[in-house]
């Protein structure tokens, strides 16, 4: 044991002296460190185990990182090797890729309920629920989600250009001035494409280059083996969801027709609508409904987009249909932390309020005259004017 020990302490040590403190997301200052419990849940590769460490650098008691896809957790409790630790004197554990270990919630709890001086930080899939597994978490754990980058963020991580969060309201009502600040530090439009094609993730850093091949293992990867972890399932409902996955990122964008595409895939119609589900908790694609609430799976959506703009760039194999791109981008910058719905007029509605037509810059408000509270989030346009707001913009708010 002690030689165990000492290999996954140094791993520990080795890891957090690499990671650069220069960037933080924007869910670093959201967190309460207090918790003796947090969790934080999110897609592969959008920089949860960065945060871990950002965190650990600021700890003042002894702390250590333990991944648990390691593989001496194949054979070995997690919360034997707890105990040894904390004889060593560690009070703050930080335990990644917790989906991977098949006794993450039961020892996570046992942790919880027997060492009442010590603070535990987890991350794991998107797809995790803590209220499921062999221990209930939720009354214990402080819940977070982590988005890939904003726009804002990726200004600020590739271009060095730093502001914070604005407020839709703020947007809304001073887009003009606010515009005008950002086209002064950079060609906005230029970097908005950037974004769009490989913006999301922060491994853009490693080299744009090898970006989508990246991406791609990561999609794979959650498909083969994050949503096996939770889902009973075979390797064949997998292929079908890579299928799925496939469909979506050919439509424009996607309206489904259940039935048709039962028939085409040959598989039953609850079949599609559960994969489709999986496909959502697991943020590979983002389900629109004109309703928010006693959604269940068996109800079809309105329209599907993929969960970010990223994967419509890596899945096409060609340039992206354009309406498609500005709408998934919109839903999923306004997704983090607004109730997003779709519209009786218009394409979008926003916290049941605000209701947006997304375009290009010739998009004009024909279509939502009228209606109460109602925008246009325009493409290729630096500023704008009215009611008429940079798509851009919208990607400021997180």
């Amino acid at each position: 044991m002690e030689n165990t020990i000492t290999r996954l302490t140094k791993i520990s040590e080795r890891k957090q002296a690499s990671v650069n403190n220069r960037f933080r997301r924007y869910l670093f200052d959201k967190i309460d460190w207090k918790q003796r419990l947090i969790i934080i849940l999110g897609q592969r590769g959008t920089g949860k185990t960065t945060l871990m460490f950002q965190r650990m650098s600021e700890e003042e008691s002894l702390s250590v990182y333990l991944s648990l896809d390691d593989i001496y957790f194949e054979a070995n409790r997690l919360i034997y090797l707890v105990d040894e630790l904390y004889e060593q004197g560690y009070l703050s554990f930080f335990l990644d890729e917790v989906h991977r270990y098949q006794y993450w919630s039961a020892d996570i709890k046992s942790m919880f309920d027997n060492y009442p001086d010590i603070h535990i930080v987890v991350t794991g899939s998107s797809i995790l629920e803590i209220s499921r597994g062999t221990a209930d978490l939720s009354r214990r754990a402080a819940e977070y989600r982590l988005a890939g980058l904003s726009f804002r963020e990726f200004l600020e991580l590739q271009h060095e250009i730093r502001f914070d969060p604005i407020s839709l309201e703020t947007v809304l009502n001073n887009h003009m001035e606010i515009a005008s600040t950002y086209t002064d530090k950079t060609d906005i439009l230029k970097t908005f494409k950037e974004y769009l094609a490989f913006g999301y993730y922060p491994f853009f850093n490693e080299g744009i280059e090898v970006f989508n091949q990246k991406l791609g293992r990561v999609m794979n990867t959650i498909l083969d083996t994050d949503i096996l972890s939770f889902e009973d399932i075979t390797y064949e409902t997998v292929r079908n969801m890579k299928k799925l996955l496939f469909v979506i990122s050919q439509s424009v964008p996607f309206k489904p027709n259940i039935s048709s595409l039962s028939k085409k895939m040959e598989i039953p119609r609850n079949s599609i609508l559960k994969m489709l589900d999986m496909l959502n908790r697991a943020e590979l694609i983002y389900l629109l409904r004109s309703y928010s609430k006693g959604v269940s799976y068996l109800q079809k959506p309105d329209k599907i987009y993929l969960q970010n703009t990223n994967q419509q760039y890596a899945l096409s194999g060609s340039a992206p249909e354009t309406g498609t791109i500005r709408e998934t981008f919109f839903v999923n910058q306004l997704g983090v932390n607004h109730l997003v719905t779709s519209a009786k007029w218009g394409d979008i509605m926003v916290d049941e309020t605000y209701t947006f037509e997304i375009g290009g810059s010739s998009k004009t408000g024909e279509q939502i005259r009228g209606v109460p509270n109602a925008w246009i989030a325009s493409d290729d346009i630096k500023g704008g004017s009215g009611k008429k707001v940079p798509l851009w913009l919208f990607g400021l708010l997180y």
